[in-house]
C-alpha cells in the first residue's frame, strides 16, 4: 500500500507544478483519495487487495509520466520527482512538515490500541467493537500524510525504502511493538540526517544516500542479528 501510494500520487505532483502550487494541496488528497479507491474496488469487485494495488499503482503513476510528457514548462526534472530533492525544500515546507509530523505522532497516541488490533486481528477487532472502517481511513490518512511529507527529500521510488528499512532493522533488534516503532523512528531520522550531510560532503543525491544509509543499517544488523529487549 505504500509503494503504491508513493507512485499514484505522481499526478498530483505534477499537477501542482503546472498550476505553480505548492505539492501539499495536491499530493496529500490525491494520495488519501488512492487509499480510499483501492478499498472502495476491493469491496465493490471482489478482487484482491494485492491485485487492486498493482492495477492503481501502474495506473497513476503512468498518467502522471504522460502529463509531464504533454504539457511542457513545467520548471523540474523527472529526476527530482523520482529520487527526491533538497533544494526544493523551502522554509514553509519545513513549518508545515513538523506540523504534519506532530499531527501523526498525536493520532498514533490517541488510536494506538485500535491501530494495532485492526491491524493484526482484524476480525477479533470487529467482533470487540471496533469500527474498523473508521480504523483503516485512520491508517490509510496517516500513511499518506508520511509519505507526502518524505517525497520531496526520498523521492517517488525511494520513499518505500525509508518506510520499510528502518523498520525492519527495529524489527530484528527488539520485541515489543511500542519498542519497534520507537527504534524504527530513530534509524529513519539518523539514517535522512547522516544521508543528508553525507550527500552534501560528498556531492552525492540526497534521497539515494539517505536510502543507502538505511539499508547499510538493516545490513549490519542482519549480519550481527541480537535482540536488544
Amino acid at each position: 500500500m505504500g509503494d503504491a501510494l508513493a507512485h499514484s500520487v505522481m499526478p498530483g505532483i505534477v499537477i501542482a507544478l503546472i498550476l505553480g502550487i505548492n505539492i501539499w494541496f495536491s499530493a496529500l488528497p490525491a494520495a488519501i483519495g488512492v487509499a480510499l479507491l483501492i478499498g472502495l474496488i476491493v469491496r465493490r469487485t471482489g478482487i484482491r487487495e494485492d491485485t487492486t494495488i498493482g492495477i492503481i499503482f501502474a495506473g497513476m503513476f503512468a498518467f502522471g509520466l504522460v502529463l509531464i510528457k504533454s504539457i511542457g514548462g513545467i520548471p523540474i526534472k523527472i529526476e527530482d520527482i523520482l529520487l527526491g530533492q533538497i533544494l526544493g525544500v523551502s522554509l514553509n515546507d519545513v513549518y508545515v512538515t513538523i506540523s504534519l509530523g506532530v499531527a501523526v505522532i498525536i493520532t498514533l497516541f490517541l488510536f494506538y490500541k485500535e491501530l494495532v488490533f485492526t491491524s493484526f486481528d482484524p476480525v477479533g477487532a470487529t467482533i470487540v467493537g471496533i469500527r474498523r472502517g473508521r480504523i483503516d481511513t485512520i491508517l490509510l490518512a496517516l500513511l499518506s500524510i508520511v509519505i507526502v511529507i518524505s517525497i520531496q527529500l526520498a523521492g517517488i521510488v525511494l520513499v518505500m525504502g525509508m518506510l520499510v528499512t528502518p523498520a525492519a532493522t527495529a524489527y530484528l533488534l527488539v520485541q515489543k511493538f511500542k519498542s519497534m516503532m520507537i527504534l524504527g523512528s530513530i534509524l529513519g531520522a539518523t539514517s535522512a540526517i547522516v544521508g543528508l550531510y553525507l550527500s552534501f560532503h560528498f556531492n552525492m543525491p540526497t534521497g539515494p544516500t539517505m536510502a543507502l544509509i538505511a539499508t547499510a543499517f538493516f545490513a549490519v544488523t542482519a549480519s550481527t542479528r541480537k535482540r536488544l529487549v
